[in-house]
């Protein structure tokens, strides 16, 4: 009986310290914060909040049903995949970005989801992640890719706008934020994620909090609406507090198709009958799997998607680097092109840091190839 005693208490000691590791490492800042306050009455009030959560237009499961959470974790973290990572050095071009225009509407992507934007005279930067790891720590998670010029908040000209998405790791970065803050004039993010950037220091004032299909004039020249994506959010344990979008960003003469992440639904030829045709989709394309098949797109399912919205000119993105799935590193793009080529699709797939004109982009460059 003593020995099972000893036992009993041995395993309820071991759980309390456990949880109390757990509770003091999520207490960083990096993690976050939920909504709260006038910021939560009024996530409550969204058409898209249901039973405590926001809620995805069509049903969406996050894991196929015959998936485990245990394996799928333990392959993630131990589990090797062939050309996960390059073996070499990435090629990228090393722009000096406080010297491009602002009389030339360009995109100048600097891997996986991150890009600068210069549209209607303005320059805005999209889910700016420039951390080596996509983790709320730097001493684990997965590590970016070598490239042959990397670029740091220092490179950067100040914006007039930041756009966020959601609020994973891979397009909210705590160190990022913390870094540019006072170099943004405008936060323009999805309902809900504004508490992330009041708690890490961001002013109240300018953050501007978007529901799906609701607008924005924040940016003078640009009309901005959030639409819906087929995803979810969360930095902690408890997910979906605050909402995940794509953005239209209509400047009269031109205009552009900002996904975020999605999975493939019908929502895409709603914006494209709503607001298309855009000059340019820029629509994520990696990090997929079948095991969770409606909240990451496949590749071809990318190509669809920017048919649907009426695209003239498709620029896959979330691919090139970080490995936050199974397959090899280049397979995204691989498969994205090929079907594009048979769709009829023009795909642009600039090398990162190179500039792309908007009006005059080139095509056929398949970098990714010479690995």
């Amino acid at each position: 009986m003593r020995i099972i005693k000893r036992i009993a208490l041995g395993l309820a000691v071991t759980v309390a310290a456990l949880a109390l590791i757990t509770i003091l490492f999520m207490q960083q800042k990096s993690f976050g914060k939920l909504p709260s306050g006038q910021r939560l009455e009024r996530v409550k009030k969204s058409p898209q909040y249901r039973d405590g959560a926001f809620q995805n237009v069509e049903r969406t499961e996050m894991m196929m049903p015959d998936v485990s959470y245990p394996s799928m974790i333990y392959k993630f973290f131990f589990g090797s995949v062939a050309d996960g990572e390059p073996s070499k050095v990435l090629p990228a071009v090393k722009t000096d970005l406080k010297s491009i225009s602002r009389d030339q509407n360009s995109i100048t992507w600097f891997g996986h989801s991150s890009y600068l934007l210069v549209f209607s005279g303005k320059f805005i930067l999209i889910d700016p992640v420039f951390s080596q790891r996509a983790s709320p720590v730097q001493f684990a998670g997965s590590k970016a890719f070598p490239v042959e010029h990397s670029y740091t908040i220092d490179d950067f000209p100040e914006w007039d706008a930041v756009i966020i998405t959601h609020d994973h790791y891979d397009h909210l970065d705590y160190q990022s934020i913390v870094k540019l803050r006072s170099k943004a004039k405008v936060f323009i993010t999805s309902l809900g994620v504004g508490e992330h950037l009041v708690y890490w220091g961001i002013d109240e004032n300018k953050i501007v909090e978007l529901d799906w299909w609701e607008s924005s004039a924040a940016l003078e020249g640009i009309h901005m609406t959030a639409t819906p994506a087929r995803h979810f959010s969360g930095r902690g344990f408890k997910r979906n507090q605050s909402l995940w979008s794509s953005f239209v960003l209509n400047a009269g003469n031109q205009k552009i198709f900002v996904g975020g992440d999605s999975g493939y639904d019908g929502s895409f030829r709603k914006i494209g009958e709503r607001f298309g045709p855009f000059d340019f989709a820029i629509l994520e394309c990696g990090q997929y799997n079948e095991q969770w098949p409606y909240i990451h797109m496949m590749p071809e399912q990318t190509v669809q998607a920017s048919i649907d919205l009426r695209s003239n000119v498709l620029l896959p993105v979330h691919w090139g680097k970080f490995k936050l799935s199974f397959h090899p590193w280049y397979e995204p793009i691989q498969r994205a092109y090929k079907k594009a080529s048979e769709a009829k699709v023009s795909v642009a797939t600039p090398l990162i840091g190179e500039v792309l004109a908007l009006d005059t982009p080139k095509f056929g460059n398949t970098w990714w190839e010479r690995r």
